[in-house]
């Protein structure tokens, strides 16, 4: 897991260009546009693991979960109202979460409305077994909600570390790079700095400087990311503090 270390302290590196966000086309366009539908399928296909998990830790078995999970995104994608977005301060995890909840109210009542589209698979659940093994085995059961911000949080992590791999790649600097993202984590068995330096042929002090730019690089990815997920850029503070919380839970 990031170490929150690596989250914490300044993350204030300038401004986010709004105009590109996934939730703010989707806001902008109200869901017409080909774009928003789009951004939002993306944004779906993204966030599928803290609403499979939510619906899962409410009970669901892992079918009967997946179904839900799937008639979820089908409602949403298929909605053009998104006027409930601003009761929920125009941010995705509060919107989906607030949708969710509202629909699973609905679904319980009437079973066969679960398998919307004829059962149709709309959004890949990729790697859902090995999901359901690792999180629902857990003796410290954690509640629906704090579960799905967990989750909530862990993706946005993921998608900021493969960002960094991604810019990475075919740079001579890769595998140093790699090694030095280790060091985000709060792993027991991560490297040390010196150990990285003994590695490469490097000084000490060499890595530390390698691994501060890093981490800004990190932090400027993270906020980002964030921005990706609420209307306006004063919200970014708001879920990143959130995000720390979700992890800390």
């Amino acid at each position: 897991m990031t170490s929150l270390s690596a989250i914490g302290g300044n993350v204030h590196h300038g401004p986010v260009a709004f105009t590109t966000t996934h939730w703010s086309v989707v806001l902008e366009a109200q869901g017409e546009s080909p774009a928003a539908h789009e951004a939002l399928e993306n944004l779906c296909r993204t966030y599928w693991r803290p609403i499979y998990g939510f619906v899962r830790r409410q009970g669901a078995q892992p079918e009967e979960a997946k179904d839900l999970t799937q008639g979820f995104f089908a409602l949403i994608l298929k909605r053009k109202d998104f006027q409930s977005v601003r009761q929920e301060k125009g941010r995705l995890r509060s919107f989906l979460l607030a949708s969710l909840k509202h629909f699973m109210m609905n679904e319980r009542r009437d079973a066969a409305t679960i398998k919307r589209g004829g059962g149709r698979t709309l959004i890949p659940l990729d790697g859902i077994e090995s999901y359901d093994s690792s999180e629902f085995d857990r003796s410290d059961m954690l509640s629906a909600d704090r579960l799905y911000d967990r989750n909530w949080a862990f993706i946005v992590l993921d998608r900021v570390f493969a960002r960094l791999r991604e810019e990475s790649q075919g740079s001579a600097n890769a595998p140093l790079l790699e090694r030095l993202n280790a060091l985000l984590s709060d792993e027991p068995d991560r490297p040390s700095q010196a150990q990285i330096a003994r590695e490469f042929g490097m000084t000490e002090n060499a890595v530390k400087q390698a691994f501060h730019r890093l981490r800004h690089r990190y932090r400027q990815v993270l906020r980002e990311e964030v921005a990706h997920t609420v209307a306006t850029p004063a919200e970014i503070e708001v879920e990143l503090r959130h995000l720390i919380a979700a992890l800390r839970s």
